[in-house]
C-alpha cells in the first residue's frame, strides 16, 4: 500500500489518520509487515522512481490535519485548498499548487517556536540535508529546472557560488529543512504506532537516482560523467516481449570503480538513511548488481545499450557487513541468467516469485 494511495481529502494519502487507520487494518488481519513504494519527494512525471533526493521525505505527504493538531494550521486554511476534484486520482498539479503554500504558512509559525527541535533534527543529518535544502532552494531561485541548466559557478558547486546562494537563498533554505523536519517527525510516530502493533515496514530502493537529484548535483565523482558533468552513458533495460524498443530510463549510471575506491562510502550512507524509514528494504532492479544495461546519452531508445558488469559481492559483502540489523529482499524478476541466479544464491538474500503475472 503506497502512502498516496491512502484516502485522504487532500488529495493525496498522508501520514494521518489513514494511515493508521490501515496499520490497525493489518493488525486485525494478522499480517507481520506494510510494504510500501518509495517515500521521497517526487521530481518530473511525479514517479517515487524519479525523486530530488534519496535521502528526503515527500511533503505531499506530510498531514495538514495533524499540523493543524500542532497549531501550525488552522482547519480552515486547511480546506480552503483546492486538492482537485476525483477522489480516486491524485491531481499532482493542484497538489503541487497548493501544498508548499500552506506548509509555508506553517514554516513562518513554527521556525522559531521549533528551533532547537529542527537543530537537533538538522544535527542528525547532516550528511544530506544542507545539499538538499539548498538544491531545492536554487531550484526553485531557477524556476524549477533542473541543475544541469543552472548557471555554471552553482551548477559546478564552485565554493563562492555554494556561500553566495546560501546567503541569497537563506530563508528557502531554511523552508525546506523545516519540511523535512516536520516529515519525518511525523513518520517518525507513525513508525512507532506500526511498531507497537508488531508490524514491520517494508521500504522499496530505487537502483538508481534521478539525474536532478540533490544526490548528483552534490557527488557527481561518483557517477559516470563527463568534465562538463553530461552523462557518458545512461540506464535503461533492453528489448523484450513487453517493448521493441526496450526501455529508456534515463538515470545516471554509476562509477563503481570511484564507488568501490571510496570503500563504497555512498552507499553505505545511502542504506544508513534508508535503514531510518524502512525495517526491511527492497532492492529494486537488483540484477544491475550483476551486469546493468548501459545506453548511449542521446539515444531515444535503448536498443543500442550493452550489457556492463556490476560490482556483484563486493558491494553485498559490504552492505551485508556494515548492516547486519537490516534485512534485504533482491528484487530478482527479469532476465533471471546464470550470472544473477548465482549472485543472488551468494547474496543469501530472498527473492522474489509473482503468482499471475
Amino acid at each position: 500500500m503506497a502512502v498516496s494511495s491512502l484516502p485522504s481529502p487532500y488529495g493525496i494519502g498522508t501520514l494521518g489518520k489513514a494511515a493508521y487507520e490501515f496499520a490497525d487494518f493489518l493488525k486485525d488481519a494478522g499480517q507481520d509487515y506494510w510494504q510500501m513504494l518509495p517515500l521521497g519527494p517526487t521530481s518530473y512525471g511525479d514517479s517515487p522512481y524519479q525523486s530530488f533526493s534519496a535521502y528526503a521525505g515527500n511533503p505531499y505527504y506530510i498531514d495538514p490535519e495533524l499540523l493543524a493538531a500542532d497549531g501550525l494550521l488552522t482547519k480552515k486554511e486547511c480546506r480552503a485548498c483546492d486538492w482537485g476534484g476525483d477522489p480516486r486520482n491524485v491531481d499532482y498539479g493542484k497538489i503541487y499548487e497548493s501544498r508548499f503554500g500552506l506548509l509555508r504558512k506553517a514554516f513562518k509559525r513554527g521556525w522559531e517556536r521549533d528551533s532547537a527541535e529542527v537543530a537537533a533534527f538538522a544535527a542528525e543529518n547532516a550528511r544530506w540535508l544542507p545539499d538538499y535544502a539548498l538544491y531545492m532552494a536554487c531550484k526553485r531561485h531557477f524556476g524549477m529546472r533542473a541543475w544541469t541548466e543552472w548557471p555554471e559557478d552553482i551548477r559546478l558547486r564552485e565554493e563562492k557560488a555554494l556561500a553566495q546562494y546560501r546567503t541569497l537563498l537563506a530563508e528557502d533554505v531554511s523552508f525546506f529543512v523545516y519540511v523535512q523536519y516536520l516529515f519525518f517527525k511525523q513518520w517518525n510516530a507513525l513508525r512507532d504506532y506500526v511498531h507497537q502493533l508488531g508490524i514491520r515496514i517494508i521500504g522499496d530502493l530505487p537502483i538508481y537516482v534521478a539525474m536532478d537529484s540533490a544526490d548528483v548535483w552534490a557527488e557527481p565523482q561518483f557517477f559516470q560523467l563527463d568534465d562538463k558533468l553530461v552523462p557518458k552513458a545512461v540506464s535503461g533495460v533492453p528489448p523484450d516481449y513487453f517493448c521493441a524498443d526496450g526501455q529508456l530510463w534515463g538515470n545516471p549510471l554509476y562509477d563503481w570503480d570511484a564507488m568501490r575506491d571510496d570503500g563504497f562510502g555512498w552507499w553505505i550512507r545511502r542504506i544508513d538513511g534508508a535503514g531510518k524509514l524502512f525495517d526491511v528494504l527492497r532492492i529494486d532492479h537488483f540484477r544491475g548488481l550483476e551486469s546493468y544495461w548501459a545506453v548511449p546519452y542521446g539515444d531515444t531508445t535503448a536498443k543500442n545499450g550493452q550489457w556492463v558488469k556490476g560490482p556483484g559481492m563486493d558491494l553485498i559483502d559490504r552492505l551485508k557487513g556494515w548492516f547486519p540489523q537490516i534485512e534485504f529482499i533482491a528484487e530478482d524478476l527479469g532476465y533471471p541468467t546464470p550470472g544473477v541466479a548465482q549472485l543472488l544464491h551468494d547474496s543469501g538474500w530472498p527473492g522474489m516469485k509473482v503468482l499471475e503475472f
